[in-house]
């Protein structure tokens, strides 16, 4: 097995064309002055094109993403590729290294984006990776699962009113594309203060890997790079178009129990039909919840147990 090189900095213009090159990019130090890395793939291709980046696991327990930038940048021929495509299958080495979600802070590291050079250690961190990954892009796709408790459809975020994220939104062949602003702190919407066109692919389930989501993004990724004019290869259009969502938001329950939620992923629902019931621990029914719109299940929890504020399950609300 080759030695994989470490560096300080990407240098683009430096890889030969037409090649594959793997690093360990040095970020930060840990409280042994260790360096602390995160891997780049990087394919440059013969001609010159877009620069786009594909980003997984900012949250440690999010880890579906991986396999699909490991087996897109694999099956590539660098020679028959236009520009170049950077992958980095884990951004957030220490949430996966300690086999949970949040930065080693204690903090959510798609809400610090872009970082500051001088703040906490998720900030830094941030700040770090951003400048030197994600300021070489041209485009961004970052994939994301659910979180621990819950289940999500393969659906995409992104702001429809750019006609570009919205032609990669739709071009994923995923089930649901909400259109959602992005968020102050995550890693999209700082890439879109740079005027970098970035999606968040919503890939299944924390902690596992789902072979068949698997193949439906490296499909939607290969479809991107079609449409960017970096590879020669036809568009996949979908057996059947997306649902479009105007917006979407999470329902929450108002006490504890033990819940079940009713309506399956990408479900239909209708204003005021049962969607959840809550149980006591002696199995009285203490709440039942209805849908407030008619809408379409985007994710849900699957977690029995459940305290008030718990979320029941993500609504989203169809486009005209």
């Amino acid at each position: 097995m080759e030695k994989i090189k470490h560096i300080s900095r990407i240098n683009l213009d430096e890889l030969p064309a037409a090649s594959i090159t793997r690093y360990w990019l040095e970020l930060t130090t840990d409280t042994l002055g260790n360096e602390v890395c995160i891997p780049v793939i990087i394919a440059k291709g013969a001609e010159k094109g877009p620069v786009l980046g594909l980003t997984a696991a900012v949250h440690g327990n999010e880890v579906n993403g991986i396999p699909v930038i490991q087996r897109v940048i694999s099956s590539i021929n660098p020679a028959l590729l236009t520009g170049i495509l950077i992958g980095v299958p884990v951004v957030n080495v220490p949430a996966l290294t300690d086999k949970v979600r949040e930065f080693n802070d204690g903090k959510d590291l798609n809400h610090v984006f872009p970082g500051k050079t001088k703040g906490n250690e998720s900030e830094v961190y941030a700040y770090r990776f951003f400048h030197s990954v994600v300021s070489h892009l041209d485009y961004l796709i970052d994939l994301h699962t659910a979180s621990f408790g819950r289940v999500n459809s393969y659906y995409i975020r992104a702001d429809l009113r750019d006609p570009v994220t919205a032609e990669l939104a739709r071009l994923q062949n995923a089930q649901i594309v909400v259109n959602n602003m992005p968020s102050d702190g995550t890693l999209r919407g700082a890439a879109n203060e740079l005027d970098i066109p970035a999606i968040t692919l919503e890939v299944g389930n924390p902690n596992t890997f789902q072979r068949g989501l698997i193949r439906s993004s490296m499909t939607g990724i290969y479809n991107a790079m079609a449409y960017l004019k970096m590879l020669d290869v036809p568009i996949e259009e979908p057996a059947s178009p997306p649902v479009y969502c105007r917006t979407s938001y999470w329902l929450y329950t108002d006490t504890g129990g033990f819940l079940r939620v009713i309506p399956d992923l990408a479900e239909i629902v209708t204003k005021g039909q049962l969607i959840a019931v809550q149980t006591n621990v002696f199995g009285d029914v203490v709440r039942e919840y209805h849908a407030p719109d008619h809408g379409i299940v985007i994710g849900k929890s699957n977690h029995p147990v459940n305290q008030s504020g718990g979320r029941i399950l993500h609504l989203g609300l169809f486009a005209n």
